[in-house]
């Protein structure tokens, strides 16, 4: 599955409390505008940092949080342009980098989605959004079509999540939105559990719609993961974005 936190997770760079043990070395300073998310702070602190310096670490974690950030905000090419400067600082992290691969869908940059999927697939092999999101690039990419997108679908065997098998057929062309919309139901879940499902059913719901330029029925879906189901995790917060770029509405949230 794709991990909100997955990026250099041996060094905690995305957990912020991980972010000040692993700075116990360098300035308080720094430390404390991370523990305070000024990440424009420390990335401006850090501008003239040489290369091998321990700084870049608080650097590198200020970029990749403000990365984030932005994307939570709708600011596509600056997400980018922090994730880019990361991975400049971390390139052995690029293969884990799939919140790069996202914003290039958004960005319009399918190419570059399809290559960063493909190389996520090589670290992270039973993930049926990694398929999915490789998909929605193939699709949109120059030359592609829906048909070109099923033949290199990525088949994927182990993803247990509710409802990932049924997307995934779905996305393959052999199942159905219902059987999604059932799966997500089906299951003895609840409370929070059953929301989360629902989230993820009328996120990539939305998203195929998406793909096969049915505009009416990705607004419904991506309303529903956004607002009714809205979650706050990595993919609620996809879909809030999306409804953003898509002039969807947005309730107010948390």
């Amino acid at each position: 599955m794709f991990h909100p936190f997955r990026i250099a997770a041996s060094l905690m760079l995305l957990t912020t409390a991980g972010a000040v043990r692993l700075l116990a070395q360098d300035p308080a300073d720094l430390a404390a505008m991370l523990q305070q998310r000024d990440f424009d702070g420390v990335i401006k602190a850090t501008d003239n940092v040489e290369a091998g310096s321990a700084l870049l670490r608080a650097r590198a974690v200020a970029l990749q949080q403000r990365g984030v950030a932005r994307f939570f905000d709708a600011r596509i090419k600056e997400s980018i342009e922090d994730f880019d400067a990361y991975l400049t600082i971390h390139p052995e992290e690029d293969p884990f980098h799939w919140q790069r691969g996202i914003d290039y869908y958004y960005a319009g940059e399918y190419e570059k989605g399809v290559a960063q999927f493909e190389r996520h697939q090589t670290v992270n092999t039973q993930d049926v959004e990694n398929a999915v999101w490789h998909f929605l690039c193939a699709v949109r990419q120059k030359g592609g079509s829906v048909e070109a997108a099923r033949r290199q679908f990525i088949n994927i065997q182990q993803d247990s999540r509710v409802p990932m098998a049924e997307v995934h057929q779905l996305f393959a062309g052999t199942g159905s939105v219902e059987a999604v919309l059932a799966a997500a139901e089906g299951n003895s879940a609840s409370g929070e559990e059953l929301k989360n499902q629902r989230c993820y059913a009328h996120l990539y719901l939305g998203l195929y719609c998406e793909a096969l330029g049915d505009e009416a029925g990705m607004k419904k879906h991506i309303a529903l993961a956004a607002n009714d189901y809205r979650m706050n995790h990595y993919m609620g917060k996809v879909a809030q974005v999306h409804a953003k770029l898509r002039g969807i509405a947005l309730t107010p949230g948390d």
